[in-house]
């Protein structure tokens, strides 16, 4: 019988703010993949949390956690004003993620992002100034909020996008150009943005698990998947 996958619910210093996270953890996971929530959204968001759980069944380790704070958030439901600072929730995305890799238990996995909406914003912002990061997955995401930090994203880069999501495609089309690291645009036939038509979301994850396990899982002499195949 597989050991059951661990899971915990964190609290993430980050300066005299407190973060809310919930890790789960699979035996002999080698990845670790942090999700960056997108607009008016948190660690509990049905989308990426089912993502996350397809994540976590294919063997890598996912975090969820709450760019903001519970005062913030009641700041933000009001006003919608963090919700776009890119800086703010990018800084608090590269410190947490400097926290996991502090910590003895987590420390020795590869680091992934995942991003939905503007927090795909924030994982690129972040992973420019991150070597650890070492690939990156956006959901319906903004990238065009990245501005010209898109030029220094060096991590591999997988954008999805539902193509019936016309304004996002079109905005994730000019940021791939814009891109200068390894990246890709993949389109979701028939998929609005928050992908809720049969079987859209189970796409994405299929597409996120592959470009996490090609870039993120090493393989034999400490190369990953895609470094074995060049």
């Amino acid at each position: 019988m597989a050991s059951p996958i661990e899971a915990r619910e964190l609290a993430i210093p980050i300066g005299s703010a407190t973060l809310r996270g919930s890790l789960c953890l699979p035996p002999s996971a080698q990845a670790l993949v942090v999700f960056a929530h997108g607009s008016g959204s948190g660690r509990l968001s049905p989308r990426n949390r089912a993502v996350a759980k397809y994540l976590s069944d294919g063997g890598l380790a996912t975090l969820l956690f709450d760019l903001l704070t519970a005062d913030e958030e009641a700041v933000d439901l009001a006003t919608a004003e963090l919700r776009f600072n890119i800086g703010l929730l990018a800084e608090r995305l590269a410190q947490t993620t400097r926290w996991v890799l502090r910590r003895p238990d987590l420390k020795s996995l590869t680091i992934g992002y995942f991003g939905a909406s503007t927090g795909a914003a924030a994982a690129l912002v972040a992973a420019a100034e991150l070597p650890e990061v070492h690939a990156i997955v956006s959901r319906g995401g903004r990238p065009d909020l990245a501005g010209a930090t898109l030029r220094r994203v060096r991590a591999p880069t997988l954008l999805i996008v539902g193509g019936f999501d016309f304004e996002v495609l079109e905005l994730n089309r000019a940021a791939l150009d814009a891109m200068a690291g390894e990246a890709r645009l993949d389109v979701v036939p028939g998929a609005t943005h928050l992908f809720e038509e049969p079987g859209a979301l189970e796409r994405v994850a299929a597409l996120a698990l592959d470009w996490f396990r090609r870039h993120l899982v090493p393989m034999k002499g400490g190369r990953t998947a895609q470094n074995q195949a060049i």
